[in-house]
């Protein structure tokens, strides 16, 4: 058992030693992205299914509440938190819509979506992406593989070199947590002590 754990330690350190080598300055540049949309007054909305939903939410509560200490809320919203909307999308067009009809809503010329997708073919998060694009919501993928069809359609995407799925959403979860502290400290510096 030890073995076995310290294999899958190994893979996911190798999947972010290839994001340091292959991936960083996309990650800074996402960060940039996020923080000139935040500057400007704009909002971050996020989608993905299953764990990438739970990403999602996780990385929305990280700008709406606090990342590392207490600073004034930041807008974004995970699109896959309202069960009214996403249970009438889903049964009175088709689950394929979920996120799209959300972003038609609530996208904004300026905004940024964030689009997850392990393999890069979910449909629901594709089709959000092309409503995005049309409403001048700027979209970033974080994705793995070979980016699926997710990554082309995006404005930005991050591929994570993998095709494991718990090292894909570990390595998600990363660049989120560093998109976020960036952001933090670029717009509520903390005083020195």
């Amino acid at each position: 058992m030890k073995a076995l754990v310290e294999r899958l330690l190994q893979e996911s350190i190798a999947v972010k030693q290839d994001l340091i080598s292959y991936q960083a300055d996309s990650i800074a540049k996402i960060a940039r992205i996020t923080l000139e949309a935040l500057q400007r007054g704009n909002q971050i909305l996020l989608c993905g299914n299953g764990g990438s939903a739970a990403d999602a939410q996780h990385l929305a509560a990280e700008f709406v509440n606090r990342f590392l200490y207490d600073r004034p809320a930041l807008p974004a919203i995970a699109l896959s938190t309202d069960t009214s909307v996403l249970t009438a999308i889903g049964n009175d067009s088709d689950f394929s819509h979920i996120f799209a009809r959300q972003v038609e809503a609530l996208g904004r010329a300026g905004d940024v979506l964030y689009a997850l997708s392990t393999s890069g073919n979910s449909a629901n998060v594709i089709l959000a992406v092309q409503v995005a694009r049309k409403r001048g919501v700027e979209s970033i993928a974080l994705t793995g593989g070979d980016g699926g069809k997710l990554a082309p359609l995006c404005d930005h995407a991050l591929i994570v070199p993998s095709r494991s799925t718990p090292r894909i959403q570990e390595a998600h979860i990363t660049v989120g947590h560093i998109v976020c502290q960036i952001v933090e400290e670029a717009l509520f510096p903390r005083p020195l002590t």
